[in-house]
């Protein structure tokens, strides 16, 4: 572990700034009947709209919204659905003034959901998906790079690795290499390592530990663990209910090494922490 400062960096959100200098929180909004921790929960639309003005109350900059489960298993989900799901919480969010990002993989989602106020485009699959790298590129907005092999349903099987860290990297830097070539602009790139993703919990746990090492590859850089399986695990088997303070402390972990936003479900705890972390480094 080596402690990292964050990136002197102004992200343009179409209207909208985020200074990475210093960590953001953003806050996850399930719009699915079946994610893994909060499944079913917000996929009503004032439900949703409540949550996310709690999260943007309890100290989240950004709001991820999220049509689709990535659970380990989960089923694909029709383009026209997502939508569905999605753009009419986009549109009443927009009023609210948070930057809003979309955890989708589908370029026609993403369209959508730019049309109706979104800012930033959250790809677990990393703009694999026929279209998305010039969906990307046209769209001209922020994207998350997130390392992950296969699909949700074939991820766990695909698991090993020579050297974790300096593996995603590699892969990371694969994928970043065909986002510039197709012409998306190096100032709207930043990257997850996944953790979770084609990954088992000591592999996680090394990635962690070598969280600095991301940084090599010059990209801001998300932290995105919450209440996943290797943190439940580290607490002896915790469900995901039951794993905040874990998150909470994996992702003060990242921010000690250089993360400027971490993807929270838990955001008071998690901005609680932030604002303490802030205090600390302010008193040096």
């Amino acid at each position: 572990m080596q402690l990292m400062p964050l990136p002197k960096k102004i992200l343009v959100c179409g209207n909208l700034k985020l200074d990475l200098s210093a960590p953001h929180v953003m806050g996850i909004l399930n719009v699915t009947p079946d994610s893994f921790s909060d499944g079913g929960r917000h996929n009503s639309r004032e439900l949703a709209l409540a949550h996310a003005r709690q999260m943007i109350a309890d100290g989240a900059t950004v709001i991820d919204v999220g049509g689709e489960s990535t659970r380990p298993g989960a089923s694909a989900v029709e383009v026209e659905e997502e939508i569905r799901r999605v753009v009419p919480v986009v549109k009443e969010l927009a009023k609210l003034g948070a930057v809003i990002s979309i955890d989708t993989s589908q370029p026609e989602v993403i369209r959508a959901a730019v049309q109706a106020g979104a800012h930033i485009w959250n790809d677990v699959r990393a703009l694999t998906r026929p279209g998305a790298l010039e969906t990307a590129a046209e769209l001209n907005i922020p994207v998350i790079i997130m390392h992950m092999r296969g699909e949700p349903t074939t991820m766990n099987s695909l698991n090993q690795y020579d050297d974790v860290t300096a593996d995603v990297m590699h892969e990371l830097q694969q994928r970043i290499n065909d986002a510039l070539q197709a012409g998306v602009k190096a100032e709207n790139i930043l990257i997850d390592p996944g953790f979770g993703f084609a990954k088992n919990a000591q592999q996680n746990l090394k990635l962690l530990n070598e969280f600095h090492k991301l940084h090599a590859l010059g990209y801001p850089i998300l932290s995105a663990l919450s209440r996943k399986r290797f943190i439940g695990e580290a607490l002896g088997g915790a469900d995901a209910q039951q794993r905040a303070a874990g998150s909470v402390a994996a992702h003060l972990l990242s921010l000690q090494q250089g993360a400027c936003m971490v993807r929270a479900h838990d955001v008071k705890a998690m901005a609680d922490a932030v604002k303490v972390w802030q205090a600390v480094q302010a008193a040096g």
